[in-house]
């Protein structure tokens, strides 16, 4: 009861200024809440005569002035095109993470209480003024009591409370909503929250974004197109992250890469192959990949920032976006079709034939129109947006994967307009495709499964021994095939062992074979 009446009087607040940025209006059009669409008529009167832009605008905005939680939440927002339509999930694609900044004392004060020491015995020099200020953290640059340059990432001081606050109301009115409008429990908003706050969660502890920082790096060994800068973990805590400093430009300053002698279609294409490496490769991807957080150096090598928000794609969705990828470039709209079915993603009660023709109502506009005037990931969206005419579940390790490719692509369209990223990237799908869909990659995979399946089998057998032990003295009737095997695993060693095992192995490997 404290927790609804504590939420109920923020959520007032939340709707007030909602209300005065003309956020709330679109509601009125919802038939399934009469009293929530009378809210959004009455908040009309309410809307302050100053605000104008576009509706996603006006939201981001609004998340602006509600503290640094709901920025969070707005670009997590941006993913879901599906509740909110391409032109606010662009909006709030591009919503600016900045605040004032926080004291340099306080910054000086968190430094030494996290590393144990004073700031001069720790640096040879500290910045006051950061270079960034965000929502969670803001950034400082500095000169290690060895002599490296490094920037320094420190917490918002009391953040972690604040941030706990706010994802307890989100949960809170997820849950309400789902409870009172069951039609949304489709969109999954308790699921959605819930993913939100293990992201957000992660934030705020450094170490984790440090470890993301490593993994990539790692990934990237030996290239010469992108590269991550080193973490200094013996200046890295919990509310502290210490990397080596990045002299570049950001992706989009193309005064400045005109300036270093930068060709714009060859960064594109280092930057396409660096983001068809990230996913299909590695199947670990940059989640944040704004042109603030893309840095160039005088040389072309790019070098990504903030690793604060990061993805994954297990090996089935890699195989997902790549069929569904390239259904759509050849016209095989059935190919598109029969891949959402297969990974479960529609209903198998619903019509191939039908989901079929809805693929095809979205890929054939594209087929007359010069490839880089296709955006992909705006026809990602769209196929997530049929979801709901065929109960089509949102799927949340698409939908940031769908917010990444929107944000990159707007970059690749500010570096050369009339190129397509993704068709600098296809020869890499295809190849990608042929070497894990190719007879080798299939072979390899089945001798892995075998040899997983060998692993387990001792645990198979003292499983079913310990089942019949059980059966047996329980004085339960067993089936006398069941007794006859038990009896032969525990018999007096007549004859050797291996015979039965070399039975059970080769029976094991047709069997997998033949499947």
């Amino acid at each position: 009861m404290i927790r609804a009446l504590r939420n109920l009087f923020r959520l007032i607040r939340i709707a007030w200024i909602l209300a005065r940025h003309g956020v709330l209006e679109p509601l009125e059009a919802v038939a399934e809440a009469p009293a929530l669409a009378l809210i959004a008529r009455l908040s009309r009167r309410l809307r302050d005569r100053d605000v104008s832009g576009r509706w996603g605008e006006r939201l981001a905005a609004a998340l602006v002035a509600l503290g640094p939680s709901f920025i969070k939440l707005g670009q997590s927002l941006a993913t879901r095109a599906d509740l909110i339509g391409d032109q606010a999930s662009a909006d709030l694609t591009m919503l600016q993470d900045r605040l004032p900044p926080f004291p340099p004392d306080v910054a000086r004060a968190t430094l030494e209480h996290e590393l144990e020491a004073s700031v001069a015995d720790l640096f040879q020099r500290f910045d006051d003024a950061p270079v960034a200020a965000a929502s969670i953290a803001q950034v400082h640059r500095a000169r290690t009591s060895d002599g490296h340059e490094v920037a320094v990432k420190i917490l918002r001081p009391g953040i972690e409370l604040a941030v706990a606050r706010d994802l307890d109301l989100f949960e809170w009115v997820a849950e309400t909503v789902e409870h009172l409008l069951p039609w949304t429990e489709r969109l999954r908003p308790i699921e959605t929250v819930q993913v939100f706050r293990q992201t957000v969660e992660m934030e705020m502890d450094l170490r984790f974004e440090a470890a993301a920082a490593a993994e990539l790096a790692e990934n990237f060994v030996g290239s010469r197109d992108f590269r991550v800068a080193s973490v200094d973990w013996s200046h890295t805590t919990r509310r502290v992250l210490t990397c080596a400093w990045i002299d570049g430009c950001r992706i989009d300053d193309t005064a400045a890469l005109s300036a270093a002698g930068v060709d714009p279609t060859d960064l594109l294409a280092k930057a396409a192959g660096v983001f068809f490496n990230q996913v299909f490769r590695d199947g670990f991807f940059h989640a944040d990949m704004h042109p603030g957080n893309m840095l160039v150096e005088t040389d072309g090598t790019l070098v990504p920032v903030d690793f604060g928000i990061m993805g994954r794609v297990d090996l089935a969705t890699r195989f997902y976006l790549a069929d569904t990828l390239t259904g759509f470039l050849n016209g095989d709209w059935h190919a598109v079709a029969d891949i959402h079915f297969r990974m479960g993603f529609v209903p198998a009660h619903k019509s191939i034939d039908l989901f079929t023709q809805a693929c095809r109502s979205i890929g054939e506009p594209l087929i007359d129109k010069p490839l880089h005037e296709v955006s992909v990931a705006k026809l990602l969206g769209q196929v997530l947006r049929i979801a709901e005419t065929f109960e089509m579940r949102a799927q949340p390790q698409l939908l940031l994967l769908h917010k990444t490719m929107v944000v990159s692509e707007g970059v690749g369209r500010r570096l050369n307009p009339n190129v397509n990223m993704w068709a600098l990237a296809r020869p890499l799908i295809e190849q990608w495709m042929i070497e894990n869909r190719g007879p080798e990659a299939l072979l390899a995979r089945s001798a892995d499964d075998i040899a997983r399946a060998i692993t387990r089998l001792p645990a198979l057998v003292r499983a079913a021994d310990r089942m019949l032990q059980h059966l047996d003295e329980g004085g339960l009737k067993v089936h006398p095939e069941s007794l006859r095997i038990y009896a032969e695993l525990h018999a007096p060693a007549r004859f050797s062992s291996w015979p039965i095992w070399a039975a059970v192995i080769a029976g094991l490997l047709l069997g997998l074979l033949i499947g």
